[in-house]
């Protein structure tokens, strides 16, 4: 490895340095308030060699590959895992813990999301997600008080180990198909496979479609998702439904385009079946929900239907020769806006709610507006963002995939949308309508809480979902670069 590919390697390579000085820290002298500034000192260090990498961006080894668009991700991911951060050190700061080992899972998981964008062979999209994935478990069950979180973790743990073997008897079928497990490899034999084998490699496809759809709560792998989130300390529900889901979706759009899986009508076809169930199901289902990280959950399998749908319109782009630039364009700005308006919806939740599981239900919102004006204020525009209501990021990425759908003339699935999109309106509006109520315990304030830096990151976040809104050119632009 020369010093070029070092160098384009440097935000992976500092967030494995801040892993190792992690240890060695907790191994010489406990301290939690060190430990967060290594952490976030790691954090700043890798999102400012994001910026330095984009000047090497090449492929480095078979594993891996640095462009300009894995580093926006990267720097996306960098970001939401800062606010994560901040989320998580509030809650223990308030409750006198001593939390090392979180922030060094922390770094870990992060450093797998990481390697998870750049990935270019199987075998580095099952090291990036392992890695994230077997950190995330321990995050999931951290918090010592309460029965909760260690079932979330436990519902999470046996499927995913589930999907896991399956990813890989997915790669082990596609290998004896094509001889070769990197992107582009598969992309330039697969058609070859396809002629001698076509059931083992439509079998091995599938069967990596699936895994990679658990990861990211698809219907029908989408039964653990509302009691993970549910039971999740919040901001690693935020970090699980951002960062996580994130991560997993750009190698599978990876995975689709360079190994050219959009070639096969078998597969798209299972995309369209996905698609269409994850729009109906996940906004029905979110309709019957009291407790709002349930909503939120269904609510994200929808959103990833919606994004399927473009994924979709790749295959049918090619046929009525639709811009595949506008296809690219609409997944960057859809999952940049999701992850942002998730942000901000699960920051509020754990700044009100904290882990106080019967503070989490729509009623307790009730009189927001009237005791903390800046979290109704950011959680509102979070969900008039989720319904994609004009003026925010959401209302952007929902034109996006609406001219796309139209290009590609994906009928059925724009439709399904539609209907999708007018059922949500329903349940996003109950939050909003639910803070506007005058309660006698909402202006109870607990004093204890630090207002001013919870406020601050709801009012950060919520700028960002207003101006990805109100002034997308310049981020536009920006994706029509990458």
């Amino acid at each position: 490895m020369n010093s070029s590919q070092l160098l384009a390697l440097m935000p992976v390579l500092i967030l494995s340095l801040s892993a190792f000085v992690l240890m060695v820290q907790a191994s010489i002298k406990r301290d939690s308030s060190v430990a967060l500034i290594i952490t976030a000192l790691g954090f700043l260090a890798s999102l400012g060699a994001v910026g330095y990498a984009g000047d090497y961006t090449q492929s480095v080894t078979v594993l891996m590959v640095v462009d300009h668009w894995g580093l926006f991700f990267t720097a996306l991911i960098l970001l939401a895992s800062l606010v994560t951060l901040w989320l998580s050190s509030d809650k223990f700061i308030l409750e006198a813990e001593r939390k090392e080992e979180f922030y060094l899972l922390l770094v870990l998981s992060v450093l797998g999301a990481v390697v998870l964008i750049q990935s270019s062979h199987m075998l580095g999209l099952l090291l990036g997600m392992e890695l994230m994935g077997v950190a995330l478990y321990a995050m999931i069950a951290f918090p010592e008080r309460g029965l909760l979180p260690l079932e979330a973790a436990i519902k999470y743990l046996v499927p995913s180990a589930c999907a896991s073997a399956i990813l890989l008897f997915g790669f082990a079928l596609v290998y004896a198909a094509t001889g070769d497990l990197s992107y582009a490899g598969m992309g330039a034999k697969i058609a070859d496979g396809f002629e001698q084998n076509p059931l083992v490699l439509v079998a091995g496809a599938a069967m990596v479609l699936a895994g990679l759809g658990f990861k990211l709560s698809v219907v029908p792998f989408h039964m653990w998702t509302p009691d993970v989130y549910e039971g999740a300390p919040t901001a690693i529900t935020g970090y699980l439904a951002t960062v996580s889901k994130g991560a997993v979706f750009v190698a599978l759009t990876r995975l689709y385009m360079d190994a050219q899986l959009y070639l096969y009508g078998s597969l798209t076809n299972a995309l369209v079946v996905i698609a269409l169930a994850s729009m109906l199901v996940g906004n029905w289902l979110a309709l019957r929900q009291e407790n709002i990280k349930r909503l939120l959950a269904y609510s994200s399998i929808a959103h990833f239907g919606y994004l399927l749908v473009v994924l979709i319109a790749y295959a049918f782009a090619l046929k009525v020769s639709a811009s595949t630039q506008l296809i690219s364009q609409s997944i960057t700005f859809y999952l940049a806006a999701y992850m942002v308006t998730t942000l901000a919806a699960f920051a509020v939740v754990a700044n009100v709610a904290g882990e106080d599981q019967s503070k989490t239900n729509i009623s307790a919102f009730e009189g927001l507006f009237w005791s903390r004006r800046i979290q109704a204020s950011a959680l509102t525009v979070a969900m008039l963002s989720f319904s994609g209501i004009p003026l925010t990021a959401g209302f952007i990425g929902k034109f996006y995939i609406i001219n796309v759908s139209i290009e590609s003339e994906l009928w059925l699935l724009l439709g399904t949308l539609v209907i999708g999109s007018a059922i949500a309106i329903y349940y996003y509006l109950r939050v909003v309508f639910a803070m506007t109520k005058k309660s006698l315990e909402s202006a109870e304030q607990d004093h204890k809480k630090n207002f001013i830096s919870q406020d601050a990151v709801a009012l950060i976040l919520l700028l960002g979902v207003l101006l990805l809104g109100t002034w997308p050119q310049p981020f536009i632009d920006l994706a029509g670069s990458l």
